[in-house]
């Protein structure tokens, strides 16, 4: 058993130093296992130590971060004879979804995941020169169809906010659909059950749209969803300590204030119209995120 302990942590000094490597292994190969242990103990000391000593910023430092560009969309499909005006900003048609994409890369943007801007927001971690998100709430078919195709074709990634309740139902995703994104290199989050609005949550509601879709997805990627989007965009101050005790570690609203005591729980996105070419869709993100403003 001892032995297996030390062949692993070998491997470790296999990738950190070939020169220390070969001197373990021929600790190993005349049994000094002691010495082994102690080499191991040097290397591996520093690396936990190095962890330890990453400072997480404060609130008014994350508030102070230049923000970065976030988008929202919902539908990606062509426009119908029934759906309103109001319905076409959150209705994007396929062209004018591609004619956005072909935009943001044309102008030198990269996309990130949650992962990345917690990182920069907590730790200071550099992001691309141009950084911007790219979300899609609700589990709409059209957005595995139509968007993720598009995405994948400029190298972009994108961040699905799943609703539970619509999985596996006409015109929305499979859990087979939502882990072939996964796979892809793309991010889940959760999106409650059936889309109800936080502020009214009470007595079971968090279970009910909250714990059991946190745990439905979970089964679906095989990893912690940490990741929430806000039906509506709707939050209160009194609702985050809920999310926080709920293992949440970043939550999306969208063009509101952000919170000054939980500004990673206040993140803010902001609609991408259907009405918008590609040109205005950069121009009016860069306005929105220009300033670091609550």
């Amino acid at each position: 058993m001892k032995l297996n302990k030390y062949v692993s942590g070998l491997i470790l000094i296999l990738i950190l130093s070939s020169c220390q490597s070969q001197n373990a292994t021929d600790r190993i190969i005349k049994g000094d296992l002691d010495k082994v242990d102690n080499e191991l103990s040097d290397v591996i000391k520093p690396a936990e130590d190095t962890i330890k000593e990453r400072k997480m910023a404060s609130a008014a430092e994350i508030l102070a971060k230049k923000q970065v560009p976030i988008l929202c969309y919902h539908q990606i499909r062509d426009w119908t004879a029934k759906d309103s005006k109001s319905a076409k900003d959150y209705i994007t048609p396929i062209n004018v979804f591609k004619d956005q994409i072909k935009a943001l890369a044309d102008s030198g943007y990269t996309s990130i995941l949650p992962d990345q801007l917690y990182n920069y927001l907590v730790y200071g971690d550099e992001l691309p020169e141009k950084p911007v998100m790219l979300t899609f709430d609700d589990n709409d078919l059209s957005q595995y169809e139509n968007a993720a195709p598009v995405l994948k074709q400029y190298g972009f990634k994108g961040v699905y906010f799943i609703m539970t309740v619509t999985i596996g139902r006409p015109r929305y995703m499979s859990k087979e659909q939502i882990r072939e994104l996964f796979d892809d290199g793309n991010a889940i989050g959760n999106h409650t059950w059936d889309h109800h609005n936080v502020k009214k949550y009470e007595g079971d509601d968090w279970i009910t749209q909250l714990e059991k879709p946190k745990k439905v997805l979970e089964d679906i990627v095989g990893e912690k969803v940490v990741d929430f989007a806000y039906p509506f965009g709707l939050w209160s101050p009194e609702i985050l300590p809920e999310l926080e005790k709920r293992g949440i570690r970043t939550a999306f609203i969208l063009s509101t204030k952000r919170d000054e005591n939980q500004p990673l729980l206040t993140i803010r996105r902001m609609i991408a119209s259907g009405f918008w070419g590609g040109k205005t869709l950069v121009n009016v993100m860069g306005k929105t995120f220009a300033e670091s403003r609550n």
